[in-house]
């Protein structure tokens, strides 16, 4: 399996745009710009994903959504609780089992997904992995399990991803 990890784009200020809860923070209109350009460099490395499966909370699906629709992707969006800043790693495996596709992309939040991918690549939670906004992480797993799985190929931060994506 070849798991892709991308961290939601720049969002809101909770208490800056009067929003009740986490979940409902937008991307801003610069966060929206600086997906668009991740996304071209995306297309840049010829990444095609099965499943795009995302956190439900706003500013993830918002992101998720700029990735499908520069890639042209036609497969919906899938989305899950297990991907949300509070979710539980262990169910996000038993999911991504179920789902059983071969190039799956997960956006999601910190501390989660950096969590995730130490869970995966060395067994423990403990490793320094940093995801920025709108970073991406490519992982390859022979056979998946709630432990040491997985290979780190790649974890690109945003701004190499726009250098990708040239002018």
């Amino acid at each position: 399996m070849n798991l892709y990890l991308l961290r939601h784009g720049l969002a809101a200020d909770l208490e800056a745009h009067g929003l009740a809860q986490d979940s409902e923070r937008p991307l801003t209109s610069k966060g929206e710009r600086k997906l668009w350009r991740i996304a071209e460099a995306v297309k840049g490395l010829e990444l095609s994903f099965d499943v795009i499966l995302s956190s439900p909370y706003l500013r993830a699906r918002q992101t998720a959504e700029i990735i499908a629709q520069a890639l042209h992707l036609g497969h919906e969006i899938e989305f899950s609780e297990t991907l949300t800043p509070s979710g539980n790693p262990k169910k996000l495996v038993e999911l991504l089992k179920k789902i059983g596709r071969e190039h799956v992309l997960l956006v999601g939040h910190e501390p989660h997904l950096s969590e995730f991918i130490s869970l995966l690549v060395s067994g423990k939670s403990g490793l320094s992995v940093v995801m920025k906004k709108g970073g991406l992480c490519k992982l390859t797993i022979e056979s998946l399990s709630c432990g040491r799985c997985a290979a780190l190929e790649w974890l690109l931060t945003p701004g190499q991803m726009v250098l990708m994506a040239g002018e």
